[in-house]
């Protein structure tokens, strides 16, 4: 099923084949553009629905992450008068940028799904991090979207040009542009990433400039702005939902709430080409268990004595793999919890039927 609605939002044959099985069922497919309280805004091709969760599907939900994130397709049943439409099932996505949700709650929160490519917006300011970036880019390459970093703000700022380079030291393989949003400064580089039917995802901190990027990008006032706070150069949260709009190129951009905390959930794949030189070196130890620690033959090590690897960048990547592993690890431990609940739930199935004599 292609129509020329669904083709603007970004509909396409891997969609189309995963719907086949809807159709049948005489199902719609849709995009969400918007999540709140519950309810989402779905685009179809007779426009846009307000729709809510099939039961079923919110009850079949291993977790957050099965059901509908802004950027998903789903598979809608129609409203009948007055009602709102339904989603019954979720598309499998092309790509997803998850993370741990905030707090204890071992579970992934999707912030945006079928992305083509992830803006990570940092400020010039007292929001820049090289730390934090590279947290950003580590779920940015797991997600399976182009990672794309945009030093914003360059109007407040007296040495963008060092602020880039340290940053390309960071990002192998990652783009690297420095903008102005409000003055519109560097905007023009981005005109490559904005073309009909992209969807692009615009993460990062309060305050770093995302609704002010939209803004300008868009050619009108989409989401509105607040200054941030001087003392830390946090802002407050204008944007309090994630949302697809449109820009005039026919791009498909998803503006996101700050994030302040940004646990790991899937990182292995982008651990690796975040840190590609740290990994580099470590397959050159003499042990294939080496801990950098000191070891004999430690290639880590001796970068770090020579000089060739930043102390503050291996610091940072043994914390993001030590916290990977330790959420693998609490995966790994409800995973098995679960699967003995069911086998216990079987069993005691099983005694019910075939009571003993």
């Amino acid at each position: 099923m292609s129509t020329p609605v669904l083709d603007s939002f970004g509909w396409g044959p891997f969609f189309a084949e995963a719907f086949v099985p809807y159709h049948n069922e005489g199902l719609v497919p849709g995009r969400v553009t918007r999540e709140h309280r519950g309810l989402f805004r779905v685009q179809a091709e007779e426009g846009e629905l307000v729709a809510e969760l099939a039961g079923r599907l919110r009850h079949e939900a291993r977790g957050r992450a099965d059901l509908p994130a802004v950027g998903d397709w789903v598979a809608l049943r129609k409203p009948a008068q007055g009602l709102r439409a339904t989603i019954q099932a979720v598309l499998p996505r092309r790509s997803r940028f998850a993370r741990k949700a905030a707090g204890d709650e071992l579970d992934a929160q999707v912030a945006a799904a079928n992305v083509d490519t992830v803006f990570l917006v940092t400020g010039l300011d007292r929001d820049y991090n090289l730390r934090r970036i590279e947290r950003y880019l580590v779920l940015a390459w797991e997600s399976g979207a182009r990672p794309v970093v945009l030093l914003n703000k360059a109007d407040l700022s007296a040495d963008a040009d060092d602020a880039r380079r340290e940053v390309e030291a960071v990002a192998p393989g990652a783009p690297v542009h420095v903008i102005s949003a409000r003055e519109g400064r560097g905007v023009e580089q981005l005109a490559p990433y904005l073309q009909p039917r992209q969807t692009i995802a615009l993460l990062g901190s309060s305050g770093a400039g995302k609704s002010t990027l939209l803004n300008r990008l868009a050619g009108v006032e989409q989401q509105a702005t607040r200054e941030v706070r001087a003392s830390d150069s946090r802002g407050r949260h204008t944007t309090t939902h994630r949302q697809i709009f449109v820009l005039p190129s026919g791009a498909l951009m998803v503006d996101t709430p700050g994030m302040r905390e940004l646990q790991l959930w899937e990182a292995e794949g982008g651990l690796h080409v975040t840190f590609d030189d740290v990994e580099g070196l470590a397959a050159a130890c003499r042990f294939t268990d080496c801990a950098h620690t000191g070891e004999p033959g430690c290639a880590v090590r001796a970068a770090l004595d020579e000089g060739r690897l930043d102390p503050a960048r291996f610091a940072s990547y043994v914390k993001l793999r030590d916290e990977r592993t330790r959420v693998a690890q609490e995966q790994d431990k409800r995973a098995r919890s679960d699967a003995n609940r069911k086998v216990r739930s079987i069993h005691r199935l099983a005694r019910r039927h075939n009571p003993r004599e």
